[in-house]
């Protein structure tokens, strides 16, 4: 199966530590990378972690709290100091073009490359990005500002050719892209080889959702039936239930109620609250409820 992998940048909330940098993350998928929030100090992640400033194609903001967005203008000026020409694409809601489109022009005018923004609608679940073998759809949240998560999902791919069945009918190698598409084969001899002879079937799809930052949503899992991987809001552990309600965040178990009623694989917790200088206490607490639960920190990287 090709890579579908998240590396952590940042995964601590508003208050600066010496421990994590704010929220942001990217997502790496059959090649091609996204950034999901941007928050300071991103780019510095990104050279830690050692992925190429080049390949990223497209950036999505969740909200416009300075911890998920203040790290995107410095970011995008040196995309153009490294000479960018291939235009971005940033996915964010509204309020935030003509503010981006002012630092921009201010701090690094004459870019050689585009800008494409796009404005999301928070409120409703919508595909906002399609290629050939992916979609990103909005997840609604609760939250102080407009707020929504981001549901990347594979499509499902090619069938896989079965070498064993291709040499002994002696297929080309030209004809097997034809095959993977549902092409049946014509043998010499004029004999049909059906296409489920010569393959197996492609690989399940994958997909990956993220939720920061919410206020717990009881119904949130139905928009999350079956996700293979969640990244939730676990600010705070259950000492802290009452000011997770009251600044719209949620605790380490209720992220993991949402992964186990979503019927997740694999929830990874993250946005902790500066008040915790050892988060183990967050992880025992969310593994109460779902055992596949981990802890998210800078450089980490997880598999979807």
């Amino acid at each position: 199966m090709e890579p579908f992998r998240v590396h952590i940048l940042g995964c601590g909330s508003a208050l600066p530590t010496l421990r994590h940098f704010p929220s942001a993350q990217i997502v790496e998928c059959r090649g091609k990378l996204f950034m999901v929030d941007c928050g300071e100090g991103t780019q510095i992640q990104l050279r830690h972690c050692r992925v190429r400033f080049t390949k990223i194609s497209a950036v999505f903001i969740s909200h416009l709290h300075g911890d998920h967005c203040l790290g995107l203008p410095g970011m995008l000026s040196t995309f153009g100091l490294l000479g960018r020409t291939a235009r971005i694409s940033v996915y964010a809601p509204t309020g935030l073009e003509p503010v981006l489109k002012a630092q921009m022009s201010l701090v690094c005018p004459g870019l050689e490359y585009e800008i494409d923004f796009h404005a999301i609608d928070t409120t409703r679940q919508a595909t906002i990005y399609e290629d050939r073998s992916l979609s990103v759809s909005t997840i609604p949240l609760d939250h102080r500002v407009e707020c929504c998560g981001f549901l990347f999902r594979e499509k499902t791919g090619l069938a896989h050719i079965r070498r064993d069945m291709a040499d002994f009918y002696g297929v080309p190698v030209s004809q097997y892209n034809n095959i993977k598409a549902g092409a049946d084969w014509t043998a010499p001899d004029g004999s049909i080889v059906e296409h489920s002879r010569l393959t197996t079937p492609p690989d399940q799809p994958r997909s990956y959702a993220y939720c920061c930052d919410t206020r717990y949503m009881p119904s949130l899992h139905k928009l999350l039936k079956g996700v293979d991987t969640l990244y939730h809001d676990s600010t705070y552990g259950d000492d802290n239930i009452m000011r997770a309600e009251k600044y719209y965040h949620s605790t380490a178990r209720q992220a993991a109620q949402v992964a186990l009623d979503a019927g997740a694989k694999q929830l990874i917790l993250g946005h902790y609250s500066s008040r915790y200088e050892d988060e183990e206490v967050l992880l025992k607490e969310a593994q109460e409820v779902f055992e596949n639960s981990r802890l998210s920190q800078e450089m980490a990287v997880f598999d979807v």
